[in-house]
């Protein structure tokens, strides 16, 4: 069987990224120090912090501002505007903190010629990322046995998550063979013609993504194990579809679901859960102080551009299905609902001028640290919904009310990997998302969330 192409997978790539965004930054400012006697960066035994403090600064803004977003990463017109706000927020609070970071030079020109060679060094380093790493010589070409109708979903998933993972053939095992499909980049073959697929396309791997198990007919599966014997990868589609996705798909969940929910044991683990209240009980009491600070700016725009009372409540679900009332300031005109409760649409005309920029920028949810003091909500976790749209939801899709076996959050997974959404389909993706979190919470977990909570609220993509 000739081998598959060489594929660095999305962890390998993120840790690529990070790793020569660090190089690329300390070899230019070493070959500047050396070529124009630049003095400012110059590191021995004594400095050393320099060179521990400007890495964690890059390591935490190039993640605030998405510098590695595979997506993103794969264009360089659209990793462009992280590049130079991460720098320029970098060099900021480099120049700005004392003790662990160097004087300020008497020659102020030393300072853009800082600048510069950073940026230099990642606008360089990430062309030769996407002309290399990105190519087409490492695509992860791979080849989907299974149903024409699980194939499509497949494929459009995996489309819209990684550039590098190339689905190149499908086999229909399906003995009904009348149903056929289209797909553009993406050949169907027989399934005789596994073997010879692989060894004549570069396969790397190959995904199982059948929903009935009894449709992989057994010439089907002899081939399959004698591939397994020689080595070969040989995945189930749900298992990939999470890794990739970061989300559970539970619209190929059947009756044996126990297998997709192993949930995180830290749901169960005392110590987890202590810290973790420590923790949101520091961030709640920062966070209204931080509210406290904007409250003249939210008091003058309710006045001008809400008119009416500032603060509203309406209750929610909360953890195992219990209900509360959450705290926000309101965003949408007085009684809004009065025919009934209405999912917020993208453009809703009920929203308020000023609510619109209270949404965007996430101020209308400092009330919500009030809540989380109290303890019906942490703060991360699954948005709390109202019973109206649970109850709706739960009928439409399976295993909603799994959502509500952990606090609700003030920001969450889905909340910080999908836009504003108000469909069944949306509400599908977010579950999904909500599901992972739960399935695979941890310290490790919630603090990504933090930090893209900040993208988010950096880039004002609230509702």
């Amino acid at each position: 069987m000739a081998k598959s192409n060489l594929h660095f997978n999305i962890s390998e790539r993120k840790i690529i990224l990070r790793i020569f965004d660090v190089f690329s930054i300390l070899g230019v400012l070493y070959l500047v120090s050396q070529i124009l006697h630049f003095d400012y960066f110059t590191i021995n035994k004594e400095n050393w912090t320099w060179v521990f403090v400007l890495v964690l600064y890059v390591s935490v803004f190039g993640s605030i501002f998405e510098l590695y977003d595979l997506q993103k990463s794969s264009k360089i017109e659209s990793i462009a505007f992280g590049i130079g706000i991460t720098v320029s927020v970098t060099v900021l609070f480099y120049l700005l903190t004392p003790f662990y970071t160097p004087v300020l030079p008497n020659n102020r020109l030393q300072i853009l010629v800082f600048y510069f060679a950073m940026l230099v060094a990642l606008f360089v380093w990430r062309w030769a990322y996407i002309l290399l790493i990105t190519s087409p010589r490492f695509y992860k070409k791979v080849l989907i046995i299974g149903e024409i109708s699980t194939i499509e979903k497949v494929v459009r998933a995996f489309d819209e998550t990684d550039p590098n993972y190339k689905i190149v053939a499908f086999v229909n095992c399906e003995t009904d063979k009348q149903n056929s499909i289209q797909i553009e980049g993406v050949e169907e073959y027989h399934p005789d013609a596994i073997e010879d697929v692989i060894a004549s396309e570069g396969i790397s791997e190959v995904i199982v993504a059948s929903y009935h198990a009894e449709t992989i007919t057994p010439e089907i599966y002899k081939t399959l194990i004698k591939l397994l014997e020689e080595g070969f990868p040989i995945n189930e589609y749900t298992n990939v579809y999470e890794e990739m996705t970061q989300r559970v798909p539970v619209q190929f969940v059947g009756k044996d679901f126990y297998k997709y929910f192993p949930f995180s044991r830290n749901n169960q683990n005392k110590l987890y859960l202590f810290f973790r209240r420590i923790f949101d009980l520091i961030l709640s009491v920062v966070g209204l102080s931080i509210g406290l600070l904007f409250l003249p700016l939210i008091l003058a725009g309710n006045l001008i551009g809400n008119r009416g009372p500032l603060i509203y409540t309406q209750e929610r679900v909360g953890k195992n299905g219990k209900p509360f009332k959450i705290i926000k300031y309101r965003t949408m005109i007085k009684n809004a609902e009065d025919s009934g409760a209405v999912w917020a649409q993208k453009g809703d005309a009920r929203i308020t001028p000023f609510g619109k920029f209270m949404r965007h920028t996430r101020l209308d949810e400092f009330p919500q640290f009030i809540n989380i003091i109290k303890g019906d909500m942490s703060f991360v976790g699954p948005r709390p919904e109202r019973q109206v749209f649970v109850d709706a939801l739960s009928k439409e899709l399976p295993f909603y009310e799994t959502r509500h076996i952990v606090k609700p959050g003030l920001t969450g997974w889905a909340q910080v990997k999908t836009r504003y959404g108000a469909s069944l389909d949306d509400s599908l993706l977010k579950l999904q998302y909500d599901l992972y979190y739960i399935k695979h919470r941890g310290f490790y977990l919630d603090m990504i969330i933090l930090v893209k909570t900040m993208s988010t609220v950096v880039f004002l993509r609230g509702q």
